[in-house]
């Protein structure tokens, strides 16, 4: 019976004084700032995704050299690249424990979560100029091999993106510091946090993809029909 009601209505006909649509009363506005994080997340997914086509589109030259795969590859055993892919994990971990702090009205622990979750941050971007620095001493420079070219590149947006990631995570804070406003602050650190998350998923498929081996590129490329 609702559903011959609904069929049979005319909504565009004047209504009588008094009757409220229900769906208007019932409709709560999303928060802008999620539909801002979400768009932006979908561009940086697509540029991700075109340098990840491109990469595999030039491993298939004679010239590409792969950094990982091999015992002889600087990347063979990427030690560093696992240190830096934890520092990452608990800077992810430990901002979404600071939205929940927030949540609960909880100060002290909450600034300690949130110098943690910088510092962390701070020791990702750190290990990852290591890793270039070490590169360089070995001569893998950046226009020695295309590999080593897209290895710099895409790790550098990366970090530019973790980098504005702090500079937003920073401008929160100073907003809502000396304010009571917690559970706004909450909103905020959650927005923060689902970035930092993205950000961490983003390193794992890059560190798979840039420590891959020559036969996994030439698979990956045939599937793909490059």
């Amino acid at each position: 019976m609702n559903i011959l009601k609904q069929l049979t209505e005319k909504p565009w006909l004047a209504q009588p004084a008094g009757v409220i649509d229900k769906a208007l009363v019932e409709y709560q506005p999303g928060s802008p700032g999620k539909t801002a994080l979400l768009f932006f997340i979908a561009v940086v997914t697509v540029i991700f995704f075109l340098f990840t086509v491109t990469y595999l589109s030039r491993s298939q030259y004679a010239d590409f050299q792969a950094l990982g795969g091999e015992p002889w590859s600087p990347l063979y055993q990427p030690m560093w690249l696992w240190m830096n892919t934890v520092w990452l994990f608990m800077a992810s971990l430990c901002l979404q424990l600071s939205a929940t702090q927030a949540k609960k009205q909880q100060l002290n622990s909450l600034l300690m979560l949130l110098t943690a979750s910088v510092l962390c941050s701070l020791l990702f971007l750190f290990g990852q100029w290591s890793v270039w620095q070490q590169l360089s001493s070995q001569g893998f420079m950046i226009n020695s091999n295309p590999a080593n070219s897209y290895f710099y590149l895409l790790t550098a947006i990366h970090g530019l993106h973790l980098f504005g990631g702090l500079f937003a995570l920073a401008r929160v804070v100073v907003i809502f510091a000396g304010k009571t406003q917690l559970e706004t602050l909450n909103k905020s650190l959650k927005l923060c946090a689902w970035y930092w998350h993205y950000l961490f998923l983003v390193w794992l498929f890059l560190f798979t993809l840039l420590t891959a081996s020559p036969s996994t590129y030439n698979t990956i490329a045939a599937w793909c029909g490059l």
